[in-house]
């Protein structure tokens, strides 16, 4: 009850922002019914609790940033927004008003005693913190600390895209230089784990060797979703595929040479479908990075989410469900165009530390007036360092959203639009219930 009154006195002082005499921003009753909700995170990279000493944790994302040239984040990830600081204050009681080495260090040594104390619970413990229930983890692999009911699995298959040489395709930018090889590397762990030593002479043949029992494999160790971080590496145009190209340029490559762009293309085209259409037919669904950022040489243009029309419009991918991770951000409007197909939705993972509780109040008011079963609450809590770990994170982004939709809410209510327990209801749905009916998990 303690950590409920804390998020919900969160919720009202920093919501009041002077635009009424009369009333706050956020309705106090509704603040404090939001506060009490405990959520699904649909997008998060948690990380395995790691002893002092112990070797690093190195699964918690395919394609990890840190070997792309240095490039520049929006103000609210700099490790000097004072909300990072705030987070580490409502988790671990750090003094706000600590900075430089003194501050890292004492935030370092608040988690550690933490750590220590709560053990394989500390993820746990984060997510109690935070008021989420249960959180899809989007990693390589699960491990210590990260077991259902409180985990969901969510794997990786940008990889089973990209079975030819990949060279050519590294070389367009200094960022896709290191994230190929990394790709490349995850599909040999694949092959291994299917004890393949090679890749079978056919497209027919790789995709009945490689890529269906993988992701039988996958479901099997209790994957919800798969995730393609594609835009990282490729516009997300994936076109209508020709599946006789797409087996004479695999046909051509398989033993040797390395394909051009515009036939990898193809390639990539065909099989994305692939594992879409049997992700689907498995009952997993098919995360997608539709976001702005990150990176230097990153293409916004790539990741616009029209790009997907074909996709939501392909009549043999209707049994698969598509969430936009990120809600497209900024092209929310074009999300909302999307969210009309009966496949496809969104989440406001990420778009919960990018930006202010304010604006993402208003993307959350025009989403909920439309398609308020589509919407999706997220953090994607990451580890940005020291001072800015995984679990700082995901109470920053977790607060902020219930902040957001607070705003969001009482507005719809004191402009007439909803009732006080339709505000509630849609808060219910947007922060827990249209990912436990999506993901089929009523029974949580």
């Amino acid at each position: 009850m303690k950590i409920l009154a804390l998020v919900a006195g969160a919720l009202l002082f920093t919501a009041c922002d002077g635009s009424s005499a009369n009333q706050p921003a956020i309705d106090a009753r509704l603040a404090g019914y939001i506060a009490g909700i405990k959520a699904v995170d649909n997008h998060a990279h948690p990380m395995r609790p790691i002893q002092p000493g112990a070797p690093a944790d190195t699964e918690y994302d395919a394609l990890p940033l840190d070997g792309i040239p240095p490039f520049q984040l929006p103000w609210r990830l700099r490790p000097e927004n004072p909300e990072w600081a705030a987070a580490a204050h409502a988790l671990y009681g750090v003094p706000a008003s600590d900075t430089g080495k003194a501050y890292a260090r004492a935030v370092a040594d608040a988690r550690d005693r933490v750590l220590k104390q709560q053990g394989n619970n500390f993820p746990a413990w984060v997510l109690d913190k935070a008021g989420i229930d249960v959180m899809f983890a989007n990693r390589v692999a699960m491990g210590p600390g990260l077991a259902p009911p409180r985990f969901r699995w969510v794997a990786f298959d940008d990889a089973l895209m990209l079975p030819l040489d990949t060279r050519a395709e590294a070389a367009r930018s200094p960022d896709t230089q290191p994230l190929y090889p990394r790709e490349a590397a995850l599909l040999h762990r694949y092959m291994a784990a299917l004890k393949l030593t090679a890749l079978p002479p056919t497209l027919d043949g790789y995709v009945q060797a490689v890529i269906a029992p993988t992701l039988q494999q996958q479901r099997d160790s209790g994957a919800v979703a798969v995730k393609f971080e594609a835009a990282y590496l490729r516009p997300l145009d994936f076109d209508t595929p020709d599946p006789a190209a797409a087996r004479a340029v695999y046909a051509r490559y398989v033993r040797g040479g390395t394909p051009t762009h515009a036939e990898y293309k193809i390639l990539e085209d065909y099989l994305f479908r692939e594992i879409a259409r049997r992700a689907g037919g498995l009952g997993m669904a098919v995360h997608i990075h539709v976001l702005y950022e990150f990176g230097g040489y990153y293409s916004p243009s790539g990741s616009a989410p029209h790009l997907l029309e074909s996709v939501a419009d392909d009549p043999s991918l209707r049994g698969t469900n598509f969430v936009m991770l990120h809600g497209g951000w900024p092209l929310v409007d074009e999300t909302m165009s999307l969210l009309g197909k009966p496949n496809m939705y969104a989440d406001i993972s990420m778009m919960t530390q990018f930006i202010e509780p304010s604006t993402l109040a208003r993307v959350l008011r025009d989403w909920l007036s439309q398609w308020p079963e589509k919407v999706l609450f997220g953090t994607d809590a990451f580890d940005g360092g020291p001072t800015q770990g995984w679990d700082q994170s995901t109470y920053l982004a977790a607060t902020s959203a219930r902040k957001a939709l607070g705003l969001a809410l009482t507005g719809m209510m004191r402009d007439g639009e909803i009732s006080r327990a339709r505000a509630e209801q849609l808060a219910r749905m947007v922060l827990r219930e249209n990912a436990l009916t999506l993901y089929r998990m009523k029974g949580q």
